[in-house]
C-alpha cells in the first residue's frame, strides 16, 4: 500500500510532463487533418466555366508570376487565392465586359510535390486532396533499409527551411512539398 503512495504520484508526473511535451513541440508547425481550403500557386492548372459564354470557358495554369491570363478579363491575380475567392475575383474582372457573369472554378491539378532519401522509389509524384507523409512514402514505395522509420524532414512550397516531423497521418503534405527521408544510423 505504502508503494502505491509513491508509485501513483510518480506515475501521473511522467504522464503529465510527457503529454506537455508533445505540446510543445514541432507538431503544432505542421498542418492537420483539420486544415482549411488549399490556395493556389504557380503551376496549379483550373478549368473555368463561365455559364452562357462557351468560348471564355477552358483549362488554365496560373503562371510564374501567379497570375491567369484570361480572354476578356485579362490577368487575374489567383496565387495565394482559395477557390472561392478565385472564382470572386474572375467573376469580378468579366462584370467590365459581361452582364451578370456566372464563374465556376474547378481544380484540375495541383503542383506535384517530391519525395526524395531514403526511399525505394524518389521522384516527383502528382498531388491529391487528402494527401499525408505515410501516403506520400506508400507511393515512393517506401522506405529503404537504411530509411528512418520514424521521422521525415518537410520543405514546404515556397520556404527555404526543412522541418523535421513525426511519420504520421496527422502531417499533410501540401503542393509542392519536399519530403525527405533521412538515413538512420543503427
Amino acid at each position: 500500500m505504502r508503494a502505491l503512495r509513491v508509485v501513483l504520484p510518480l506515475l501521473a508526473w511522467v504522464l503529465v510532463t510527457g503529454c506537455g511535451a508533445l505540446t510543445n513541440s514541432n507538431l503544432n508547425d505542421s498542418p492537420t487533418l483539420t486544415q482549411t481550403e488549399l490556395r493556389f500557386a504557380p503551376g496549379d492548372k483550373v478549368r473555368i466555366t463561365v455559364f452562357g459564354e462557351d468560348r471564355l470557358s477552358g483549362e488554365h495554369q496560373i503562371d510564374v508570376s501567379g497570375s491567369l491570363s484570361l480572354p476578356l478579363a485579362g490577368n487575374v491575380p489567383a496565387a495565394g487565392l482559395t477557390k472561392p475567392e478565385l472564382e470572386q475575383a474572375v467573376t469580378a474582372q468579366l462584370k467590365s465586359n459581361l452582364r451578370n457573369p456566372r464563374v465556376t472554378i474547378d481544380v484540375v491539378s495541383y503542383r506535384p510535390f517530391y519525395v526524395l532519401g531514403e526511399v525505394q522509389k524518389p521522384g516527383e509524384y502528382p498531388f491529391r486532396s487528402g494527401l499525408n507523409v505515410l501516403s506520400a512514402l506508400a507511393i515512393a514505395g517506401g522506405a529503404t533499409y537504411r530509411g528512418h522509420t520514424s521521422k521525415v524532414t518537410i520543405q514546404r512550397a515556397g520556404t527555404g527551411a526543412e522541418k523535421e516531423f513525426p511519420q504520421s497521418p496527422t502531417v499533410l503534405i501540401m503542393p509542392g512539398d519536399v519530403v525527405r527521408v533521412p538515413e538512420r544510423f543503427f
